[in-house]
């Protein structure tokens, strides 16, 4: 057999593995069948997506002790919480409450691809979104928003006294042209969002035994 023909059918059984297990397994990543299943805030912004994912983290603290970490999330705000070199131009992602972020509105853009909170629910859900073309920049031209459309759902959902399951779902729709970059984008969002989620899981479960931060209103 040529060296030719072994390299395509070992990238042939790595795609088919990839499809098969590896996608799943990160679209779904710690997230229970449940919670994959089940309607979220952001579903309809999104109708015919060609990208979901549902993933989840157990954070052992109440939702009013998380819910001051998600207000503040954005670019240029208090970041990301993952890859800022890559997601908030360097600037480290904060380690503390900042009072001065805890307050969102609907129509407020913290996203440097035109993110705008479409949603919030104060301890519950915050709902970003955008819209090629009516998409808003912040400082920055980037990509994202050629792609069509977008949301991200942030849901907490109590576990039980002093626990909660933080959900993130992502949709997305874009246009069959840059489809094909979606098979750089999902590995990449996946590994972005495990460093989101577990960097909130580790910063409210720190700050989880102390006195209740104010909490934002919608």
């Amino acid at each position: 057999m040529s060296v030719g023909r072994r390299g395509a059918l070992l990238s042939g059984a790595v795609i088919v593995a990839y499809l098969r297990w590896v996608r799943p397994w990160h679209l779904r990543w710690g997230a229970t069948p449940t919670q994959v299943d089940m309607a979220l805030p952001g579903d309809a912004e999104v109708p015919w997506p060609q990208l979901v994912a549902t993933r989840a983290i157990t954070i052992e603290a109440p939702p009013e002790r998380v819910w001051p970490w998600l207000v503040q999330i954005g670019y240029r705000r208090a970041g990301w919480y993952a890859y800022d070199l890559f997601d908030n131009d360097g600037i480290p992602s904060s380690e503390t409450i900042l009072p001065q972020l805890q307050t969102l509105t609907v129509g407020d853009v913290i996203g440097e691809e035109g993110f705008a909170v479409t949603e919030i629910v104060a301890n519950q859900t915050l709902l970003l979104t955008f819209h090629h073309p009516r998409t808003e920049w912040v400082i920055r031209r980037g990509i994202w928003p050629r792609f069509g459309h977008c949301s991200m759902c942030f849901h907490l959902q109590h576990v039980r006294s002093g626990s909660t399951h933080l959900i993130v779902r992502v949709r997305m729709q874009c246009p069959v042209p840059w489809t094909p970059m979606l098979a750089f984008f999902e590995p990449a969002d996946f590994l972005s969002q495990r460093k989101m989620l577990t960097g909130i899981k580790r910063r409210a479960e720190a700050t989880a035994d102390d006195d209740p931060e104010p909490q934002a209103g919608r």
